[in-house]
């Protein structure tokens, strides 16, 4: 079936116009202008059903922490992941002042236990989301960054290996005052932002109960307009550890191994420095 039948199908309302947006990660992306009038995003492949449904479950998951903050969810089947059209405008301050207040505030709506409750997914690669109560450091080494390192062994070479097993080894030093389970983006890099006008929305997840660092840090990995308001912003609305800014390397080398992952060595050297960093504080 035809983009525009499966949209008709999945929520009832005949689609005026389909325009292809492009690809990406093994799925094409398209717009649909619906015959009432709304026009709505949507994310295809015939055998990306367990990305979508993930992606549904962690959109619907944060919502339930925060609804200002994610698009609902139209329709997740069919072979599709369906969500409202966002309105496009430019980064502003006043915008990234409430972000940063809607994230801390996410964030805050604890779910009780790291990982989530659905296979977990980011771009295309798996991930383990199985639950732990804790410590975070462990389930932090053994959930996501040892998958990887056994992943891109080749890429980082024995001696990378040796360096992350480091850090892994050191986990519990390096991570800082225990903290609850937050409910984490997991992929909170600027590409993810839509910036609306009044406010940020937020896409692509790869939700789970994580630490709250770890979204701040991959917002600054790749940098993200109005940086330092939005960390002002969330600061004033829940105030992070002493000493946070030292582990942000230590949050970043999840989404780094993730890069070298998905497109290999060019990434290798930032991704040992950042277990450098990490393991000198």
């Amino acid at each position: 079936m035809s983009i525009a039948v499966r949209v008709g199908e999945s929520l009832g309302v005949a689609v005026r116009a389909v325009t292809d947006l492009g690809s990406g990660h093994g799925w094409t992306l398209h717009r649909a202008e619906l015959a009432d009038g709304r026009a709505v995003f949507v994310k295809a492949a015939a055998d990306r059903a367990g990305v979508f449904a993930a992606e549904a479950a962690g959109l619907r998951w944060l919502g339930e922490g925060n609804s200002a903050l994610v698009p609902p969810v139209l329709a997740a089947e069919h072979g599709m992941l369906v969500l409202p059209w966002l309105p496009d405008a430019a980064p502003s301050p006043a915008a990234a002042d409430r972000f940063g207040r809607d994230l801390a505030l996410l964030h805050a709506n604890s779910p009780d236990v790291f990982g989530a409750p659905w296979p977990g997914w980011i771009a295309e690669l798996p991930q383990d989301n199985t639950p732990g109560e804790g410590p975070w450091a462990r389930w932090y080494a053994e959930r996501r960054l040892r998958p990887f390192v056994s992943r891109t062994a080749e890429v980082l070479s024995a001696d990378g290996v040796r360096l992350l097993e480091r850090v892994m080894d050191a986990i519990e030093e390096l991570a800082g005052p225990p903290e609850p389970p937050a409910r984490i983006h997991g992929d909170l890099w600027s590409g993810n932002l839509r910036w609306t006008g009044e406010r940020v929305m937020l896409i692509d997840p790869a939700a789970h109960g994580g630490h709250r660092e770890t979204d701040l840090a991959m917002l600054a990995l790749f940098g993200a307009p109005h940086l330092d308001r939005v960390l002002a912003a969330y600061e004033q609305t829940r105030p992070l550890a002493a000493g946070w800014r030292s582990r942000v390397p230590l949050h970043q080398l999840h989404p780094l191994l993730v890069h070298v992952a998905l497109f290999g060595a060019g990434y290798r050297a930032q991704t040992l420095a950042a277990a450098r960093a990490a393991l000198s504080g």
